[in-house]
């Protein structure tokens, strides 16, 4: 089935997912949704996130996708089951449930602590929490919002002193707190794993959910005998927000080039029952 796999986010973060899911499923088509033009989705209210994702995934499933990943931790939190209760013929994946595995995956020791940085949306939903003590419910887990990660990526700041400060002042309480396996839960941190990784030091293990949703996905996708054999077509970007800044950046992060950006507005080409909320 050579149909295309939608993949979202509030902005560039989640090319962080596409990149694991083109490097495992290169036979796969991909259209990405960028909504940049409310980015970051982590300071703002849990039900207007909530309208979001459910019209990106409407979006996705009328462009023909046969599967949509939630390339987003907040959308993960707050609309995942929502969707699949929307659109129950489609799979529909989130990020939260697969990091979560690989995280108490690699815990070997009797007293298990994780970290988990996150926006300030997701460690309010406390969706890590339940996600990982649901698995191990003897684990200890502790949540730390980064406000300022993703405005860094987003400005293309990833690899400056001032992220690797950022770092240093958001890792510090969990090293204090003894946390060796470090969640992290938004997927525009992968882009920031150079300073995560300085600032957290030797022996701390730093999952990155994107490369366990991939495989997640390949194995959904086989399990429903809906994976394609080859790649049928060119994969598609579209924004709510700046195409040309997407398309550089977009590039850069993807690890291949991004030649053409489609522009999308709200309450015009989606979410038409949803525009009031979404231009506040």
């Amino acid at each position: 089935m050579n149909s295309p796999i939608g993949i979202f986010d509030s902005g560039l973060g989640g090319l962080s997912v596409a990149a694991q899911v083109l490097r495992q499923l290169p036979n796969e088509r991909i259209i990405y949704f960028a909504d940049n033009a409310h980015v970051p989705y982590g300071e703002r209210p849990l039900e207007e996130i909530r309208e979001f994702a459910l019209g990106i995934t409407e979006f996705l499933i009328d462009k023909g996708c046969k599967a949509v990943v939630m390339a987003c931790n907040m959308s993960s939190a707050v609309a995942l089951d929502a969707a699949r209760e929307c659109y129950p013929e489609f799979p529909i994946i989130g990020v939260i449930e697969p990091g979560a595995a690989a995280a108490v995956r690699g815990c070997e020791s009797e007293e298990v602590r994780i970290g988990v940085l996150a926006t300030t949306g997701t460690v309010k939903s406390a969706a890590y929490v339940r996600a990982i003590q649901q698995i191990n419910p003897s684990a200890r887990v502790m949540q730390q919002a980064c406000p300022k990660f993703v405005p860094l990526v987003e400005a293309g700041k990833a690899h400056t002193e001032e992220a690797e400060a950022a770092a240093r002042d958001y890792i510090a309480p969990l090293r204090q707190a003894g946390c060796k396996t470090i969640i992290l839960g938004c997927t525009h941190y992968p882009f920031l794993r150079h300073a995560i990784e300085a600032a957290a030091g030797e022996g701390a293990r730093i999952i990155d959910p994107a490369e366990e949703t991939a495989v997640v996905l390949r194995n959904t996708l086989l399990e429903r005998g809906i994976a394609s054999e080859r790649l049928s077509a060119d994969h598609e970007f579209y924004t709510s927000g700046d195409m040309a800044g997407f398309a550089e950046l977009g590039s850069r992060f993807l690890g291949r080039q991004i030649e053409a950006v489609r522009s999308v507005t709200w309450g015009i080409d989606l979410g038409q029952a949803l525009s009031d909320a979404a231009m506040k």
